[in-house]
């Protein structure tokens, strides 16, 4: 095997790769891509941060090209989609800067509640100004952790050290795991209202982009102080200058921005903010510790095993694919479904039953996390890394097969554990190309798992459904199917709606005031 480490990937960490039979080939200067593609051919891994870019021209030149690292966790430089069409595995090492982005996190904590920057500058021109710069305690104050993965968790052990009392919000892990990591899981809306600090550690998607707007904001305690060291966009940078001009927000420390390198952002001219151009990884030890983590993939790869860090979806052979293609798609639709209808997951059962009990369910299953996941977390999914990523967030999952086909030829059906009860939801494929959800919570119905759709559990009683048809004609959204599941008349029942746009906020929250609906939602599958 001949590995080419570029980038100034840390020497002592590609020690494993140092093995018998093994050539490991590291240049310290920068190629170009015709170089790159001029020498990739004789190697059969490479390794390489975020300066080398990867193109589809580098990887289709990678005759011999096994697995592509990247040391570190953004593989933005690398081609995934040519790396996949040529059976490339792409790993990277999102554990490696945990800690780090961690301890950055409480730097900027300590450092924002006793005024460091400023007393630092202060001190340096001349002054002696201890009246102005008298700072809080961390000890028994409320630390609100936004989002509960490996970072949120790394940052609630450590805060807890500090005496702090730690909530946490994550709408995607159960709150039995929450307790393990010494945080009690909150709504939204309780931890802006009790929080004195807030920390954010979550991906940024449509979801979450400017989740901590001018409106969040008004809501948080008087005199909170906010940290983010997870990504641009989460906070709306105006709205939060705005709220420390005002006083409302104490102080806040960011080390991530919109737009990146800052050139103008209204946080700039604030005084009362600590900024630092995104450090959070940046410490020799995460360097080191994504060296020796990517290193080791790269082994597992070349050994012949599959590593617990693809970013990549790994070529399934053909002959197998061609069986599992339609019910991977719709396993992945369901999993999505369910992460946007029913959070905090700690269980799934997954039951296949007709003809799918003859086939191999493993990539299916795989396929539901994979769904569900994408929702969840910052991370990469793929069917390599998505069981790891469930089981790091100590979902569990069970499969259980039967012959009976409960009136379909094949069957998938899958049952949630949360802390709020019980989620059902089953899909079936009718032929090759037409996959279908025929179930939610025990209501069946024939729906096509495609773009926006409404959710509306509500009361099986005259004039709902006009209620929301007008509602949705006055906003200008046309609806383009319609399906109720009732199981008898009076009753409860569930009403999907397919509309040709997405519900704006304001549409939605219509909804759900309609007397006789009860938890709208809408879930949009790509």
């Amino acid at each position: 095997m001949r590995i080419l480490v570029l980038d100034g990937v840390k020497e002592a960490g590609v020690k494993a790769l140092q093995r018998p039979g093994w050539q490991v080939d590291i240049v310290s200067e920068q190629w170009t891509e015709a170089e790159l593609i001029g020498r990739i051919g004789e190697y059969d891994a490479l390794v390489v941060r975020s300066a080398t870019k990867v193109t589809a021209p580098v990887i289709e030149a990678g005759r011999r090209l096994k697995v592509i690292g990247r040391a570190g966790v953004g593989v933005d430089n690398i081609d995934l989609t040519a790396a996949t069409e040529h059976g490339v595995i792409v790993v990277n090492a999102p554990d490696g800067n945990t800690i780090a982005a961690a301890e950055h996190a409480l730097a900027l904590m300590l450092a924002l509640a006793r005024n460091v920057p400023q007393a630092d500058a202060s001190l340096k021109q001349g002054r002696w100004d201890r009246k102005h710069l008298v700072g809080v305690e961390l000890r028994q104050k409320t630390l609100g952790i936004l989002g509960l993965g490996r970072i949120g968790s790394a940052v609630a052990r450590r805060a807890r050290s500090f005496e702090m009392n730690c909530i946490g919000y994550d709408p995607y892990i159960s709150a039995e795991e929450a307790k393990r990591i010494g945080v009690h899981l909150v709504p939204l809306k309780t931890l802006l209202e009790q929080a004195d600090f807030i920390t954010i550690h979550m991906p940024l998607s449509d979801e979450t982009r400017h989740l901590l707007d001018a409106d969040a904001i008004a809501q948080m305690k008087p005199g909170v102080r906010l940290i983010n060291v997870a990504r641009g966009g989460i906070v709306d940078e105006t709205a939060l200058a705005e709220a420390l001009r005002s006083g409302r927000v104490a102080g806040a420390a960011v080390d991530v921005f919109e737009q990146e390198p800052v050139k103008s952002s209204p946080l700039l001219d604030c005084p009362n903010v600590v900024l630092t151009p995104h450090l959070g990884a940046s410490t020799e030890e995460a360097q080191l510790n994504v060296a020796i983590d990517v290193a080791e993939a790269i082994a597992q790869v070349l050994e012949g095993g599959l590593p617990r860090n693809a970013v990549n979806m790994v070529a399934i052979p053909p002959e197998v694919m061609e069986k599992l293609a339609p019910y991977l798609s719709l396993a992945e639709k369901l999993g999505s479904f369910l992460a946007q209808t029913a959070g905090g997951i700690s269980r799934l059962q997954v039951t296949y039953s007709g003809a799918l009990v003859d086939l191999q369910t493993g990539p299916i299953t795989t396929s539901i996390l994979k769904g569900m996941l994408e929702r969840i977390v910052d991370d990469h999914v793929n069917l390599v890394n998505a069981e790891y990523l469930a089981k790091r967030r100590g979902i569990k999952v069970e499969t259980v097969h039967r012959g009976n086909g409960d009136d379909y030829h094949n069957r998938i059906g899958i049952q949630a554990e949360t802390a709020e009860g019980t989620f059902t939801v089953a899909g079936s494929v009718f032929q090759p190309d037409s996959p279908r959800l025929v179930q939610i919570n025990g209501y069946r119905l024939d729906l096509i798992p495609a773009g926006y759709l409404l959710v509306a559990p509500h009361r099986d009683q005259p004039g709902i459904i006009g209620q929301v048809g007008t509602i949705l004609g006055q906003a200008g959204i046309n609806i383009a199917a319609m399906q109720v599941g009732r199981k008898e008349q009076g009753g409860q029942a569930v009403m999907v709606l397919s509309s040709d746009a997405p519900l704006p906020p304001h549409v939605l929250e219509a909804i759900e005031q309609i007397q006789g609906i009860r938890g709208a939602r809408q879930v949009v599958l790509d």
